[in-house]
This record gives structure tokens, sequence and C-alpha cells, in this order.
């Protein structure tokens, strides 16, 4: 399962990427995380953090690692636990006078076999529902941040 979203924000690129890049920062502009905190690394490839995060009236722990860094273009990051993995990637792209970024932002879900069959059903209006708040979220924290 997956969810996607493009969106702009009037900010430049490089500073949009910085920000977003530090998946600490998670706790600002994710609407589900509880918590994030860097566990080891620079903030490139490798880094780790440990997230608590809620949804669905379940509180989630989930150990991500930084996957991609390619500044200002693209970041990744990999969640997992026992029963889930959570892949998010975010690609950024400056408009043509460089004062504002598309940001494209995808989160894939791996909830295991069993679950992956019934998720689309039982899970896709609350994630959409996530990702249409997480966009909006990330909005408000870049316009209101001096990033």
């Amino acid at each position: 399962m997956h969810v996607e979203r493009t969106f702009t924000v009037p900010r430049p690129v490089e500073a949009v990427f910085d920000y977003l890049s530090d998946f600490a920062h998670t706790t600002e502009w994710d609407p589900g995380t509880v918590t994030t905190t860097r566990t080891s690394g620079d903030g490139g490839v490798g880094t780790t953090y440990a997230n608590t995060s809620q949804f669905m009236g379940r509180t989630v722990d989930l150990t991500y690692e930084t996957t991609a860094f390619e500044r200002p273009s693209r970041v990744q990051f990999r969640g997992t636990n026992k029963s889930a993995t959570a892949t998010d990637t975010l690609s950024f792209s400056p408009d043509a006078d460089g004062s504002a970024t598309r940001i494209h932002y995808r989160a894939d879900f791996d909830f295991g076999f069993l679950l992956n069959l019934v998720a689309p059903v039982v899970l896709r209006g609350k994630l959409d529902t996530l990702a249409d708040e997480t966009v909006e979220q990330i909005t408000r924290t870049l316009l209101n941040k001096a990033v």
C-alpha cells in the first residue's frame, strides 16, 4: 500500500531539503509522530532514529534509517519494527525562479502478507486522511519556520 501527494511550498529547495531531511523534525510536521530521536549518524545515509507514532489509537515504535540522501533533490527513510515496514520518500524540485519548492511525498507500507490483504479495505481512507494532514502540516510548518 502507498499514499502520495505533490504540493508546492514558497521556500527555496535547499532550505526545504535541509529541514525535511532531518527526520528528527517529524515531531513538527508529521501529525502521527509523538517523538523522534536521532540514535546514530550525521544525518546522511545510515543515520538512524527512534520513532514513536500514533495511528488509529495505537502507539507504534519504529526504527528509521536514512536510506537515500541526495541533496537537494531526494531523501528516503525506512522504518521497521517486528510487524511493519514504512518507507517515506520525499523528492524536491525548485520552481523557475528558485523561490518555491515542489515536494513529492510518497509513503509505502508493508504490514506482512495477511494484513496486506485487508489493509487496502481497512486502512485506505485513514491513510489518505493522514497523507492530507501531513501535507497541511508540512506546508504550515515551512511557512512558519525560518528554514
